[in-house]
């Protein structure tokens, strides 16, 4: 157990979402980044389960909860019911306090990925989302709407964590998710949403519904049934939700018990909360967690990466940044951008790997039309892995997209062939040597014009010798230093025409002579 605890306790909430001034948020990208595109798990689908509601509900606190079962089962490799500790055990993981004042603001994530497969064999990563108590003192509306959006439409698992019951006000908060799914369905096929997990803590009438899943649903239930008499927009609101989300579900949980709510030191300890509670966790937390039950992120019906929730979060804190709330409008053309380019990054992916074993830093140097022929080859396989992708917004956004693409392409296909080029060892000594013969004819000419006497002739020599000599050093600096690169890509194309126009002169002799031997054959063969 205390192996466990340690590893626990090297973790901590990475507070991505970060409240600012003039009640305003900002993204940790740098922070986002590092804990995404990890190497072993950049690739994998994400599982993201959120909590969120009203402040001082003990959201945190469940989610420790959460941590001891992850640690025990995906960790350790563990499995039955010791998962939930000792009873002297101190609860560890996401900040919490008893009191009054809120503890969590902004959005964390739980510094430690948790790697699991799943029954199919697929391989997924699961993080932990705490959200900033909505509804206190220091919270504008939109600050509070902000949070909920942001949860939801990042997790597969929407905790909505509520008190003693289901409220009218409560299943309201929903509304603009109701909007954003009407409209998401009209522009795309299946629910935008997984699974919306309703759970009411400290529970009192276990009488009219008990503890538990089963008792949950009865409640949920009836508040979300529709019936004559009531208004049309409480019947549009119920109606919507049960379509937006692919599984609703509700779960009675009991008070934890006296010591938890009023003992200012209480620490978590298992011996302090009453058995009901520890029994109702030993149930939901399996539910939620255990490999079978566990809920990829899903958009437009594909499985989100790691990689790829870094581009929805930098897109929707975007709309979510305004001194507005966004219209569900907004919200759903951020999710169709993001969408567009996470194709666009998984397509450039495909054409970088490729074109990495083909021409990549170790790789020896290829002809300029055996390259220029790979390119569009691996080129035809990016498109089509951006055209095979489900995309959001339409046909007209994603050939935007694709335009881009393409163009990105043949940008990084030009970084590729100078890369290749300067692996061509003859043209890494090509350009010296050449500027060397011209120098050495050069002198030669002078020998031979102080020879004769012609001064004409020594001075176009000495010229000669020393432009080339100095095209020579111009062209060594250019290369050491990087400096003056325009220049040394001048000199190494002077080069290629004298190289050029010395092996055409040199092999149209040839022709020449070998023409008039045939000529000469030819005609000796006639006369005898």
């Amino acid at each position: 157990m205390s192996s466990k605890t340690e590893t626990l306790k090297s973790g901590w909430g990475i507070q991505v979402v970060v409240p600012g001034p003039e009640h305003t948020f900002t993204l940790d990208e740098e922070a986002l980044t590092a804990l995404l595109l990890r190497e072993d798990i950049k690739d994998r689908a994400v599982v993201i389960i959120s909590v969120a509601g009203a402040f001082r509900k003990g959201k945190s606190f469940l989610l420790d909860f959460f941590l001891r079962y992850l640690q025990h089962k995906y960790v350790l490799g563990e499995s039955g019911g010791e998962w939930i500790g000792v009873e002297d055990e101190p609860l560890e993981g996401f900040k919490w306090r008893g009191g009054s004042e809120r503890e969590t603001t902004g959005l964390l994530l739980w510094s430690q990925p948790f790697k699991a497969t799943l029954a199919n064999g697929e391989k997924v990563v699961i993080f932990l989302m705490d959200t900033q108590g909505t509804f206190d003192s220091q919270s504008t509306v939109r600050d509070n709407a902000t949070v909920f959006a942001l949860s939801t439409l990042i997790s597969s698992v929407q905790i909505y964590n509520l008190s003693q019951n289901i409220e009218e006000d409560d299943l309201q908060h929903l509304q603009l998710f109701t909007d954003y799914g009407q409209l998401a369905q009209e522009s795309s096929s299946g629910r935008p949403f997984q699974r919306l997990q309703f759970l009411v803590r400290d529970w009192s009438f276990p009488y009219d519904h008990p503890y538990g899943a089963l008792g949950g649903q009865q409640l949920l239930k009836k508040r979300l049934q529709i019936h004559e008499g009531q208004h049309p927009e409480l019947q549009n609101l119920r109606e919507y939700v049960t379509r937006i989300f692919d599984e609703i579900a509700c779960f009675l949980m009991p008070h934890p018990g006296l010591k938890v709510a009023t003992n200012p030191d209480f620490n978590g300890k298992l011996a302090d909360i009453s058995p009901e509670f520890k029994d109702s966790l030993k149930q939901l937390l399996p539910m939620l967690l255990a490999p079978e039950n566990l809920v990829p992120k899903l958009i437009e019906g594909q499985k989100v990466k790691a990689k790829d929730l870094l581009l929805y979060f930098k897109t929707y804190m975007k709309v979510f940044n305004g001194t507005e709330l966004p219209e569900p409008r907004t919200i759903l053309a951020a999710t169709s951008e993001a969408n567009n380019l996470s194709a666009v990054a998984e397509a450039r992916e495909v054409y970088e790997t490729l074109m990495e074993e083909i021409c990549g830093g170790t790789r020896p140097y290829v002809q300029p039309r055996q390259l220029e022929e790979e390119h569009h080859r691996v080129m035809n396989k990016a498109i089509h892995a951006f055209d095979s992708k489900k995309k959001m917004g339409g046909k007209e956004l994603a050939d935007g997209y694709k335009a881009e693409l393409e163009k990105e392409l043949e940008e990084l296909f030009e970084q590729l062939r100078s890369h290749n080029e300067a692996k061509n060892i003859y043209r890494m000594i090509g350009t010296p040597v050449v500027f060397a013969t011209v120098a050495v004819l050069a002198y030669m000419l002078v020998v031979l014009g102080n020879m004769f006497g012609v001064q004409t002739v020594v001075a176009a020599g000495q010229a000669a010798v020393v432009g080339a000599l100095v095209m020579i050093a111009v062209w060594i600096y250019s290369r050491t230093t990087g400096q003056m690169r325009d220049v040394g890509a001048q000199l190494d194309e002077i080069a290629d025409s004298i190289r050029s126009y010395i092996l055409n002169q040199a092999f149209d002799s040839m022709r020449s002579r070998a023409t008039a031997a045939a000529v000469g054959y030819g005609a000796d063969k006639k006369r005898t």
